[in-house]
């Protein structure tokens, strides 16, 4: 197994809407990061058809329109990674799309139709906290969990074994979200500022411990609870309904139609957050500002700080090169190959394989009237 950092193979990197650059440490025949980007284009579906039929797209002004970047690392082989790059963001899409009401809202609705049950039912809304987006949370939330169902069936019909770690930028109406599952990581690096976007493994919040429970044994309910959280307790005329809710796997919020099941008590109340957003309008991005993502293969010999120092000492003096935020990756990649001319010098050595996105963030903000 050649492991010689001289000897990896390397692609072109990226553009902020291009590909990553990869190198390839060749624990395996092919590479285990894996990477996605493009466009998001949220369609609206008409309330009152049913949910078989096709999703109508109204006119091109009706899209809501985003950009979404993922990075997969790959255990125990690049099967589960494969899958993750060519499925997750078509589950985000459909899971966007089933709340896409409710995202342009001024409020979210308690009931997606719009129509109040109860008089009271806005300000059990409001009294939660629930905001545009919570649902886009809770969307990329049930699309890791989707996902992560799609992998386990595939790879148990294929006879294969493993998994994959999961990174996930994605900016929307205004707003930049990035979710993560494993060990790689992003950061914002301003001119005065370091900022770490996501948490390698964080805890459960007791909430989503006791659901997870529930979840998995719910023998535990004694068929007189409900593990899902609504922001009040329904009742009959609630039934046939589509109303927001939350499952063990959700920090953010969804909608479902109320089943009879779902008019038992429920088991616990709370939240928690597991995604980040960050508000473009109040963050102000600058020229210089930028999000860097990158799997384990980067951090495992660069900290926060020297990703940062790296970065602020390349882009000033680059400003009228129109391909300087991929070339900023290729450097950041680089640095971790021990190369005598290395930008930080200290000769440290990455074995793994490296992926890196570099989103300049200035104009993300600009996409708030895209719907």
């Amino acid at each position: 197994m050649d492991t010689d950092p001289a000897r990896r193979p390397r692609c072109a990197l990226i553009d902020p809407y291009s590909l990553p650059g990869i190198i390839n440490a060749e624990k395996s025949e092919f590479n285990e990061d894996q990477a996605a980007c493009g466009k998001l284009c949220i369609r609206r579906f008409e309330f009152g058809v049913e949910e078989d039929q096709e999703w109508l797209t109204l006119c091109p002004e009706e899209f809501l329109t985003g950009h979404y970047w993922a990075l997969f690392d790959g255990h125990g082989g690049p099967a589960a990674a494969i899958l993750a790059a060519n499925t997750l963001h078509s589950c985000l899409r459909q899971q966007l799309e089933a709340v896409v009401e409710g995202m342009v809202a001024t409020q979210p609705p308690m009931h997606l139709s719009g129509h109040c049950i109860r008089p009271s039912d806005p300000q059990f809304v409001e009294e939660k906290g629930i905001r545009a987006e919570d649902l886009v949370v809770g969307a990329l939330e049930s699309a890791f969990q989707e996902c992560d169902e799609v992998i386990g069936r595939e790879l148990e019909a294929s006879g294969q074994v493993g998994g994959c770690t999961a990174l996930v930028a994605v900016t929307l109406q205004g707003k930049l979200y990035v979710a993560n599952a494993g060990d790689s990581r992003a950061i914002l690096v301003r001119r005065d500022e370091v900022r770490p976007l996501s948490s390698e493994f964080t805890p459960e919040t007791e909430r989503q411990r006791i659901q997870q429970l529930a979840f998995l044994y719910p023998e535990l309910l004694a068929g007189e609870f409900t593990r899902l959280e609504f922001p009040r307790r329904l009742k009959g005329d609630d039934l046939g309904q589509k109303v927001l809710f939350r499952d063990h796997h959700m920090s953010g919020w969804s909608y479902k139609c109320v089943e009879q099941s779902d008019l038992k008590y429920p088991l616990i109340h709370g939240q928690g957050r597991q995604v980040t957003v960050l508000d473009m309008d109040q963050l102000e991005p600058q020229e210089e500002d930028v999000v860097v993502m990158a799997t384990d293969g980067l951090w495992d010999v660069l900290s926060n700080e020297q990703v940062a120092r790296l970065v602020r000492s390349f882009l000033p003096g680059n400003r009228e090169d129109p391909h300087r935020f991929s070339e900023l990756a290729q450097m950041l990649i680089h640095s971790t190959q021990g190369k005598d001319d290395s930008p930080t010098q200290e000769g440290q050595v990455s074995y793994d394989d490296v992926s890196v996105f570099v989103i300049p963030l200035h104009n993300q903000g600009q996409g708030r009237s895209s719907h």
